[in-house]
């Protein structure tokens, strides 16, 4: 029993810092050869888990080589738009300008059913208001609709927002986000003053926030 989780726990290890390494798109949507590799790894890792009588690096040994086999694979495509092509495959225009290109929906295996599926997901709910709708390689449907169906945005009414940047966290849970402080240009004395406003310390608030309009958003922890 103490052998099965000393190993689980190793594998558990390589297998988190593999996918640290084989970065952030792995967590979100996968190509086909990074979800070949995801699931190739999940494999090789639950036979050692389980078996004790299997060497530990029979499971690491092929993991490492899948997670170089795909960091290669990356370099490749960065650099090769027919490596891209070869391992990612390339977006396919299921409705073009207005017409549903039945080709590429049989290319693609994708029944009408399913497009409008697709669209409802993203929140269109009739066929006549998209102008193209776009398989992309990771399998997601981008949508662009036509422009008069489109939301209004303040550019259509010569509208200038005013710039709002990006919220600082300052406070998380009771603790000082002291490189946030740092960035915006302020210290712990003018935190502390600013959240004593609301009738107690930074270290009492839950949470605390400034955004670009110089704005404070404090809430009180629950005691």
């Amino acid at each position: 029993m103490y052998v099965i989780f000393v190993r689980t726990i190793i594998l558990y290890i390589l297998i988190l810092v593999a996918m640290r390494l084989m970065g952030k798109s792995e967590i979100g949507q996968l190509q086909p050869f990074e979800f070949t590799v995801a699931i190739m790894i999940a494999d090789l890792a639950s036979i050692p888990m389980s078996d004790t009588g299997i060497p530990l690096l029979n499971g690491i040994i092929p993991i490492l080589t899948l997670l170089m086999l795909q960091i290669l694979i990356s370099v490749l495509s960065m650099k090769s738009t027919l490596a891209r092509k070869i391992f990612s495959g390339k977006p396919a225009i299921l409705i073009d300008n207005g017409k549903i290109d039945a080709k590429n929906l049989r290319r693609e295996r994708i029944t009408l059913n399913e497009l409008q599926e697709r669209l409802r997901q993203a929140n269109v709910f009739t066929i006549g208001d998209v102008e193209f709708a776009i398989l992309e390689t990771s399998g997601e449907l981008t949508v662009i609709l036509k422009p008069e169906k489109r939301p209004l945005i303040p550019e259509d009414m010569s509208i200038i927002p005013e710039y709002e940047g990006l919220p600082y966290d300052l406070v998380l849970d009771g603790k000082i986000m002291g490189e946030n402080l740092k960035k915006i240009g302020k210290n712990y004395v003018w935190l502390k003053k600013q959240v004593e406003k609301f009738g107690y310390k930074p270290e009492e608030a839950l949470i605390v926030t400034y955004d670009g309009k110089k704005q404070i958003f404090c809430q009180k922890k629950e005691s």
